[in-house]
């Protein structure tokens, strides 16, 4: 028998965590489907985004198993003294689905090409995960669905600014945009604390009905204010601007700032959100590895967080109900 190969994390293609790639969305057949959107020109500040889904693929390759001795499956969690993303792992049930085109100057193409892609991946019964990007591409993934959704937004920055000079498509509007569509219900906003906020969108925002949760707010009153929001297994979109981290631990985001999550605070967050609704699909944007440190800590950060959270959705009941893997609930009988 032929020695099976080490394939150690600096060799071979790069995919998310060694999944399987898929390069045509239409024969798709997958639980969970990663998805890049590698644009940026929504940013007016530092460029680079656009550079995030390739890097954070190949810091991705460190949480996948390799050489003959580490074929379990998933990963290990130390605390938890158990393994996620087994079932996943084994049976081809990630796959990466590359990168949504982007149209350089037609950012109305780009989300077009975005929203098709995302809508095709939810059509084949996977669940999205998308990495930008600037966070103007949160509104192309948003706009795919068709099932009512709330959106859990996580930021330093409201992101609800008006569409100066008709720019439409800038990663200060996307909550906005996707404000006026009609398959998003509820909208809540956790994390706020820039120096920079705007008044007037803040008093939009709130006039909207939005859910605006202070980074301060959080830490006063907990998880459970933010999960009295929602009810209980309602499907819910979560989009995370990196940013809503502390800045020490996001020296690759050009939007940073102080005083934010830190990433134990920050992934138990996701894990009750996890727990308590349907997750339906999720982004992570605004990592920026053009000005990262040299060991691509905030690509890597990135990663680590969309794996942990993609676990725990894995694990939930109604992700396990939709994919086959628990009975499906009895019928209350009439009275």
């Amino acid at each position: 028998m032929p020695e099976a190969r080490l394939n150690l994390p600096f060799t071979g293609i790069p995919s998310f965590m060694r999944a399987p790639i898929v390069g045509d969305l239409d024969e798709l057949d997958a639980d969970i489907a990663i998805l890049g959107v590698p644009s940026d020109e929504g940013s007016p500040w530092y460029p680079g985004a656009r550079m995030a889904p390739r890097q954070i693929r190949e810091m991705s390759v460190r949480y996948a198993e390799y050489g003959p001795t580490q074929r379990h499956g998933g990963y290990y969690d130390l605390d938890e003294d158990r393994r996620y993303l087994v079932h996943e792992t084994k049976n081809n049930r990630i796959v990466d689905c590359g990168d949504v085109d982007i149209v350089y100057t037609n950012p109305e193409q780009t989300m077009d090409n975005v929203t098709r892609s995302v809508r095709k991946i939810l059509d084949a019964g996977a669940l999205p995960v998308v990495y930008g990007g600037d966070h103007a591409i949160s509104y192309g993934v948003v706009r795919a669905y068709e099932q009512p959704v709330i959106l859990v937004h996580f930021d330093a920055h409201l992101d609800f600014r008006p569409f100066v000079h008709g720019a439409q498509y800038g990663n200060g509007s996307p909550v906005r945009k996707m404000s006026s569509l009609k398959q998003v219900g509820q909208m809540v906003q956790v994390g706020m604390r820039s120096m920079r906020m705007s008044q007037d969108d803040l008093a939009d925002a709130r006039r909207h009905g939005n859910d605006v949760i202070t980074m301060k707010q959080y830490r006063r009153h907990g998880l459970e204010r933010l999960l009295d929001r929602i009810p209980e297994g309602a499907a819910v979109y979560v989009s995370m601007d990196i940013d809503v981290l502390d800045m020490p631990l996001v020296p690759g985001c050009a939007s940073a700032e102080p005083d934010g999550f830190g990433y134990e605070e920050m992934k138990q967050t996701l894990f009750g959100i996890a727990r308590h609704a349907d997750v339906v699909g999720f982004d992570i944007v605004e990592i920026n590895p053009m000005i990262d440190v040299r060991s691509n800590n905030t690509s890597l950060l990135g990663a680590q967080l969309g794996v942990e959270f993609m676990a725990r959705v894995a694990d939930s009941e109604s992700y396990l109900r939709r994919h086959g893997r628990l009975p499906v609930a009895e019928a209350t009988p009439a009275s």
